[in-house]
């Protein structure tokens, strides 16, 4: 089965470092190299940024300290980089470079030159991924894809495994959620962050359980996204928009989910 073909496959690696976002995917490699090497060589490093929201950090310290492995969690410095701030629509590929150049000189500072990603099957296949092409030219190593292992085969097998985290929501990093073309700072992905756990404080009072939670930055105003059904129930309460707007946001509006949302848009960056 999968979770067998996986486990082989990393044992052929060797000693292995995982650039560790606390994402189901990452996660499974990690787990897997575990299983494959034994915790003693397997390094798990999360790039500890403004983009990384806090709750997705302790989570991380959380699945790698049941695991056992060694976590370290140094500061990345894409906020440094131009290509980073000016939130083109290559954000991706300069972020992705900033942090698994770091990532890797860390894990080979700490005798791991192997580095593996959680970039998946259903990854590859996406059209605009240019966080890919960076780790691609890095030489990192990518399991799932090289597999053919999909976001349903990571969680099949998890499931499987029976960890606790295998049905976990997609959560990219906090720079996703703003509009290209809108400048990167530390500022604006805390607001991001801060109106994000005000949304999830309102459903939690309502007792209203959406799984993927967004605030879209559009430059100034911000697009809430729920699951379709809650944003329906939800979107005429001003109470949601207020506990926004007070996160520093001019004005807010609610939406269905849509993975990937600004991806879509036409705006040039």
């Amino acid at each position: 089965m999968n979770g067998t073909r996986l486990v082989a496959h990393l044992a052929g690696i060797g000693r292995l470092a995982v650039a560790f976002s606390g994402g189901a995917d990452s996660a499974l490699v990690l787990a897997a190299a575990v299983r494959a090497l034994g915790p003693a060589d397997v390094l798990a490093v999360t790039a500890n940024s403004a983009s990384l929201a806090a709750v997705e950090l302790a989570a991380a310290r959380e699945i790698a300290a049941d695991l056992g492995v060694r976590h370290l969690t140094p500061p990345t410095g894409e906020l440094a980089e131009p290509g980073y701030t000016a939130n083109g629509r290559q954000r991706c590929y300069f972020c992705k470079t900033t942090v698994l150049t770091a990532i890797a000189e860390v894990a080979v500072d700490h005798g791991f030159p192997a580095l593996a990603t959680g970039t998946n099957a259903d990854d590859a296949v996406d059209p605009f991924r240019p966080g890919i092409r960076a780790g691609d030219e890095l030489g990192v190593h990518t399991p799932l894809r090289t597999l053919r292992l999909s976001k349903e085969d990571v969680r099949a097998i998890a499931r499987h495994w029976g960890l606790d985290w295998a049905d976990k929501p997609a959560a990219p990093c906090l720079a996703s959620r703003v509009r290209y073309g809108v400048p990167i700072t530390t500022a604006t992905l805390a607001r991001v962050e801060q109106a994000e756990s005000a949304v999830r404080a309102y459903l939690d009072d309502r007792s209203l359980p959406s799984r993927d939670v967004r605030v879209r930055d559009l430059g100034g105003t911000a697009r809430i996204e729920l699951d379709a059904a809650v944003a329906a129930e939800v979107r005429d309460d001003p109470r949601l928009v207020d506990a926004v707007r007070a996160r520093g946001f001019a004005e807010a509006a609610v939406a269905p989910f849509r993975s990937g949302g600004l991806n879509h848009e036409s705006t040039a960056g």
